[in-house]
């Protein structure tokens, strides 16, 4: 959430309003659930607090956008770009539109994000080989860019890359696609059945089904980021939609490779400059959140090396 605010929002609300932010945006958080989902506007108490929080969160950020569009200093944030853009008939971007794109964008990023890093130390931990690895990655890259952690340096961690992305395939950001027929089509499956879906019917694919499939993915139960290498690429071969942790289609998330970005920051600092260990067994998987998280506590324990920069 902090690099998220202070990426997305600017200095503003990193430094002078997070705690508030954030106590709302949790609000908004836990009033999106699998109920909420199918009956958005059901009179629930989280629901309640969801749509209360959202309402102050805007009026909050929209204090923000006004302060920018008044000033003629220039940040370089997400929040300022959305401000300065234009549409194609040259209409700039509303207060009430860039309060909202925000709000999404915030909402799509930060509670995924660090599941991704939990569930991706939770893996690390668990499977010395590919720990050791990423660990020598880390040296390699931190020796030639000097023991900083350069945008450059994030896109040459190519093996915490894909061990990242294969946490993510073991444990999807969502349970579900959904998306609404916008006309009658009929579906084959691999097996040749068929099945029509009728015009303005919703559809909804399981995500973590899609990412086990084992025509596509060798022992698909298995914690295997090679999985991704250039040797098997596994996601490629087995053709379009083959990983979806991210989406698929002309929805796919925008943000996968800042989310990428994210994690790898993260990881390469704690890879830098601790020595981790995993106390408790790994975790299970609470597959009855919107957004699938371990069950109960995690517990690491920690020793500090040489801090880096």
């Amino acid at each position: 959430m902090l690099i998220s605010s202070r990426c997305l929002l600017g200095k503003e609300v990193r430094e002078k309003m997070f705690d508030e932010f954030y106590k709302l945006f949790r609000d908004v958080e836990n009033g999106v659930n699998m109920i909420s989902v199918f009956f958005p506007y059901i009179p629930i108490p989280a629901n309640r607090r969801r749509d209360k929080a959202r309402l102050k969160l805007i009026e909050l950020l929209s204090g923000t956008v006004r302060s920018r569009k008044s000033s003629p200093s220039v940040e370089e944030d997400v929040l300022q770009r959305l401000i300065d853009s234009k549409y194609k008939d040259g209409r700039s971007t509303t207060e009430t539109e860039v309060t909202g794109m925000i709000i999404a964008l915030i909402f799509g990023g930060k509670h995924t994000s660090s599941l991704a890093s939990t569930w991706t130390g939770a893996c690390l931990l668990t499977h010395p080989k590919f720990l050791a690895a990423a660990s020598q990655e880390q040296k390699e890259i931190m020796m030639k860019y000097k023991d900083k952690i350069e945008y450059d340096a994030l896109l040459e961690m190519n093996t915490l890359h894909n061990c990242i992305k294969e946490a993510l395939r073991l444990n999807p950001p969502t349970t579900m696609l959904v998306r609404k027929a916008l006309k009658h089509f009929t579906v084959r499956t691999r097996q040749g059945q068929e099945y029509g879906i009728p015009k303005g019917h919703t559809l909804a694919s399981p995500i973590i089904q899609n990412n086990y499939l084992p025509y596509i993915y060798k022992d698909p139960e298995v914690y295997d980021p090679d999985r991704f290498g250039p040797v098997r690429q596994e996601d490629i071969v087995g053709g379009k939609f083959s990983y979806t942790s991210f989406g698929g289609g002309r929805h796919f998330c925008s943000g996968d490779a800042y989310a990428y970005m994210q994690v790898k920051v993260i990881w390469s600092h704690l890879l830098n400059n601790f020595d981790l260990k995993l106390l408790s067994p790994y975790p299970k998987t609470d597959w009855s959140k919107l957004i699938p998280e371990p069950q109960g506590n995690m517990m690491v324990s920690y020793k500090r090396r040489q801090l880096l920069g």
